[in-house]
């Protein structure tokens, strides 16, 4: 799924939570409307048009700036157009996913001659990543807000996916912010996090990271925390050699590689001749 079709099933979807984050307070009852507008119609896929107690919602998400027609001239197209069927008040925010090149000009009015429009642009980067965070809905653009520490918010997102139930809703709104996220992050980057997000649901691995914490491997939160992960999955590994399960799948599940899983076998194999020596 682009991330397009998805900003629109998610607007869509679940319109009163992007009514009251963009217009500032609470919308009770919102109706979706048709996308096909016209005298002549125009559509588009990232474009949402939702209608509140007597005001009407247009919503486009855009990854760049550029256009055709440009973007203040689409958006004045769309007014006329709208106010023209709905006879109503209309707000239009533009939510631009990703900030553009150094210098680019972010334009919020059309303006030629005697004729001006203004609209709002929502600069993504700008937001504070918590409200994503703390609303499930909106958690798929939390990647996409304001941070120092990127890996450390995609990390946070993905923890607070881990606490969704039921596990297909968790799974739903995982995949959504998968997808969003590419739009910043490596996606190995994104494999990575994922992955250590599903085995912070076993709860071996939860007493391996608890025991490695406890042991004094800290050297500030952040070290001692991927400290603890490492030696996580390095027990979480000769367990399930121990226990004769497949080394590409131990490689799928804890994100080593057969090599290094390897090596691990080869030491702990080392390790217990030297210990056995010791006995005899």
């Amino acid at each position: 799924m682009s991330f397009d079709n998805l900003c629109k099933l998610l607007s869509e979807k679940y319109p009163d939570r992007f009514a009251t984050w963009l217009l500032g307070e609470e919308s009770r009852s919102v109706e979706v409307l048709k996308t096909e507008l016209g005298i002549e119609p125009i559509r588009a896929d990232s474009v949402t048009f939702l209608q509140t107690t007597h005001r009407i919602l247009h919503l486009e998400f855009q990854t760049e700036l550029k256009s055709n027609p440009p973007l203040p001239m689409r958006m004045l197209d769309y007014w006329v157009r709208l106010h023209r069927l709905y006879r109503l008040p209309v707000t239009q925010v533009v939510v631009l996913l990703l900030p553009p090149p150094i210098g680019t000009p972010i334009e919020t009015v059309f303006e030629l001659e005697t004729t001006r429009h203004e609209y709002q642009v929502v600069k993504m980067w700008e937001q504070d990543a918590e409200f994503f965070l703390q609303d499930p809905v909106l958690l798929p653009f939390a990647p996409l807000a304001a941070t120092q520490n990127p890996d450390q918010l995609l990390d946070r997102a993905a923890q607070q996916i881990s606490q969704i139930q039921p596990t297909q809703r968790r799974q739903e709104v995982s995949s959504y912010l998968q997808v969003l996220a590419g739009l910043k992050y490596n996606k190995d980057i994104i494999r990575r996090i994922f992955r250590e997000g599903i085995m912070r649901e076993s709860v071996i691995y939860q007493e391996i990271l608890q025991e490695g914490l406890q042991e004094g491997r800290l050297r500030g939160l952040q070290e001692g925390l991927q400290e603890g992960r490492q030696e996580g999955r390095q027990e979480m590994t000769l367990k399930m050699l121990q226990e004769g399960v497949e080394i590409e799948l131990i490689a799928r599940v804890t994100g080593l590689s057969i090599e290094q899983i390897q090596t691990l076998l080869a030491e702990a194999n080392s390790n217990s001749e030297t210990e056995q020596g010791f006995i005899e």
